[in-house]
């Protein structure tokens, strides 16, 4: 029998062994592994792309929710991440179809669902971490998946006036501390913020970054589907909403479940296994959470409207003045 002495015993090393230095190490800086009230000073880097104007570039996906998965657990709720089109400048068919849902009030939850999700990718130096990493990778240029939340707090310090170099600047650039709270059940990062005062990368990042290179953010996008992956993406949207479980006879060729091994028949014996486009994984936490209301997840338009976004892009470099002037234009 459980002694009480004993059930304390095993929460106190439940405990413990949240606190142990994660092991899920790689290219991408997993900050929302962070304890509440615990923080990361972390230093942006530009594109290396010089066509791109900004210093991030933006990730959109929809979420397909199954059941379970038809043959295997047939009972345990799986999601998918696939392309939103508009993410290339394009019309994406599951948007065009649950944009009307919005004049519903009955459809309006189920449109929020189907809708795609923002998230923002950036890279550069971790300056400092409340939670210790193991096995570090060699490349200390990391990759920052940003949701929503923070990427506002990001956004509305550049569209200060009185923000004179961009916080990139080698030179006179600006840290960022992400700071993780908690609010209800969701992390939240509201506290997140820019540092008052400039400061200079060391001798041994300019090295890392004369050595590694900077990375052209839009690599780290997912690629843009076919034609037939096109047509799946919508069929596997049709399956989600009627309920039906996930087919990997019929879908596991194009985006399968994370995780999730497959060899049957309609897989192609002489490719690599597909991607799932699917937020950053590690072995010890989930990719990042914050709250379930954001505005990147409302729809930004009346409606009745068809409003399509347009990347934007620049025209090979600028000066800080102008980067700065174009990102405050586009309020």
């Amino acid at each position: 029998m459980t002694s009480k002495l004993d059930e304390i015993r095993k929460k106190l090393q439940a405990a413990d062994s949240r606190k142990q230095p994660s092991t899920s190490s790689g290219e991408t800086f997993p900050f929302w592994n962070l304890d509440n009230d615990t923080s990361a000073k972390i230093r942006f880097l530009p594109d290396g792309n010089e066509d791109n104007t900004f210093f991030w570039v933006e990730k959109q996906v929809i979420k397909l929710r199954f059941p379970g998965i038809k043959g295997d657990d047939e009972n345990k709720e799986v999601i998918i991440q696939v392309p939103c089109m508009e993410m290339y400048g394009e019309s994406c068919p599951v948007l065009a179809e649950v944009r009307p849902w919005w004049n519903d009030d009955s459809l309006k939850s189920t449109a929020s669902q189907y809708w795609k999700k923002r998230s923002y990718i950036f890279q550069g130096f971790v300056q400092d971490s409340d939670f210790a990493e193991k096995d570090l990778p060699e490349n200390p240029i990391r990759k920052f998946v940003i949701g929503p939340q923070i990427f506002t707090l990001i956004k509305s310090s550049l569209l200060d006036p009185d923000l004179e170099a961009l916080p990139t600047d080698y030179y006179n650039g600006l840290d960022f501390t992400i700071t993780k709270t908690q609010k209800g059940q969701y992390a939240d990062y509201s506290t997140s913020k820019w540092a008052r005062r400039e400061t200079a990368l060391t001798d041994e990042q300019i090295g890392a970054v004369k050595e590694h290179g900077l990375k052209n953010l839009n690599d780290w996008l997912p690629e843009k589907p076919s034609a037939e992956q096109l047509g799946a993406i919508y069929e596997m949207f049709e399956a989600s909403v009627n309920g039906e479980l996930y087919d990997p006879e019929r879908f596991a060729k194009f985006y399968r479940p994370w995780g999730f091994e497959y060899s049957g028949p309609t897989a192609s014996s002489n490719s690599a296994p597909p991607k799932t486009e699917s937020e950053p994984k590690t072995e010890s936490a989930p990719a990042p959470s914050e709250s379930a209301s954001t505005e990147d997840d409302k729809p930004p338009f009346k409606p009745d409207e068809a409003k399509k976004e347009q990347p934007v892009t620049s025209g090979g470099s600028s000066s800080a003045e102008d980067i700065l002037a174009k990102i405050r234009n586009r309020r």
